[in-house]
């Protein structure tokens, strides 16, 4: 065997974080079908890996501009987490394997999935296609996620 195709063992490379497979899947909800999808799919990555998956909803930011309307999106947005959270609690009753937590941000879904990314060091995101026209011109959570290049990221249909 020539020195070019001599395979190197597995002790040649060491994980960043000391350990073989993800810790942490992150993964972002907002109550849409292709976000249940991703949701249901990291749940099932997160089960097999013995990892902690944590499904983040961003709550839009409410500006100063908004007036009234603003206290009412925050209302709002709270009223949306709890009902996310409820709806999680109920699919995930029969699943104990499954270790998993709820977490809320505020901003826009990009820097608010980022900034807990960060926070809790994810070792990978999963999001779900973006089911909006408009991000064709501006990109997606998805595609801005990957350009980002700092996680591994699946996005699912």
């Amino acid at each position: 065997m020539d020195e070019s195709t001599e395979s190197r063992g597995f002790d040649s490379y060491v994980f960043e974080y000391g350990v073989d497979g993800p810790k942490v899947i992150l993964t972002g909800i907002d109550g849409s079908d292709s976000a249940w999808r991703a949701a249901a799919y990291a749940a099932g990555l997160a089960r097999r890996q013995g990892s902690l998956l944590v499904l983040v909803y961003v709550q839009p930011i409410a500006t100063a501009a908004f007036g009234q309307a603003g206290i009412s999106l925050v209302e709002t947005g709270k009223e949306i987490a709890d009902e996310l959270l409820a709806y999680i609690e109920k699919s995930t009753h029969r699943t104990e394997s499954l270790r998993w937590e709820f977490r809320t941000s505020h901003g826009d879904p990009f820097n608010g999935l980022v900034g807990v990314a960060e926070e809790l060091r994810a070792d990978a995101i999963v999001v779900g296609a973006s089911e909006h026209a408009g991000h064709r011109m501006f990109g997606s959570v998805a595609v801005r996620l990957v350009k980002a290049g700092r996680w591994p990221v699946t996005v699912v249909p």
